[in-house]
């Protein structure tokens, strides 16, 4: 079975056909699933999606249980928590529904953590990090684009000589370069490559 467009969460079952791993949709099985717009709703109060999962949380005076369900607690109604919370050895604690948030300093709100400048995501070579709320990802560089090779997906340069994406003169020739480009005057023609008389 080969799927010439890869199956990047999931496995390649067929000529073209992809079966995605759990939390995963479309075509090549990049798409991550929103299981809190799925009917029946996988949370009893409140549901956050996250990359290929979700989580569960409660609303302020419930607390979390282990199957998901929000248990009406006096304890967590006096704790007034953002995102409901969790008794552990006898201790009422706020929650946060992400390993990307934690909470802030009052204790009840969670705060975004930005795990590109705290150094917590590691991003590989020629991809740059983007923080989003609770998470991040790893996009590729200006200049590179998302291609998938011989099994895997990783960044490839673009050729803006080829793409036309260039902003070379008319009268200078496009020369590619990794993640960018050179533009060199035409012969008879003087200037940077970007402006030739």
């Amino acid at each position: 079975a080969t799927c010439g467009h890869g199956c990047k969460y999931g496995e390649c079952m067929g000529p073209n056909k992809c079966k995605c791993f759990p939390g995963f949709t479309g075509k090549t099985c990049n798409q991550d699933v929103n299981e809190c717009g799925l009917k029946p709703r996988p949370c009893e109060h409140r549901c956050m999606n996250t990359h290929g999962s979700y989580k569960c949380y409660c609303l302020n005076g419930y607390m979390l249980m282990p199957d998901g369900t929000c248990a009406s607690s006096r304890t967590c109604d006096m704790m007034n928590c953002q995102y409901g919370c969790e008794e552990v050895k006898g201790q009422v604690q706020c929650l946060c529904p992400s390993g990307g948030l934690q909470l802030g300093p009052n204790g009840r709100t969670c705060i975004d953590i930005d795990e590109c400048s705290t150094g917590k995501a590691v991003c590989s070579y020629n991809r740059r990090c983007v923080n989003t709320f609770g998470s991040f990802y790893c996009k590729c560089q200006q200049g590179y684009e998302l291609k998938y090779t011989s099994g895997r997906y990783s960044c490839a340069d673009v050729n803006e000589c080829v793409t036309n994406t260039h902003s070379c003169n008319l009268h200078a020739d496009c020369l590619n370069t990794q993640g960018s480009f050179q533009c060199k005057c035409k012969q008879g023609y003087r200037g940077n490559g970007f402006d030739c008389a």
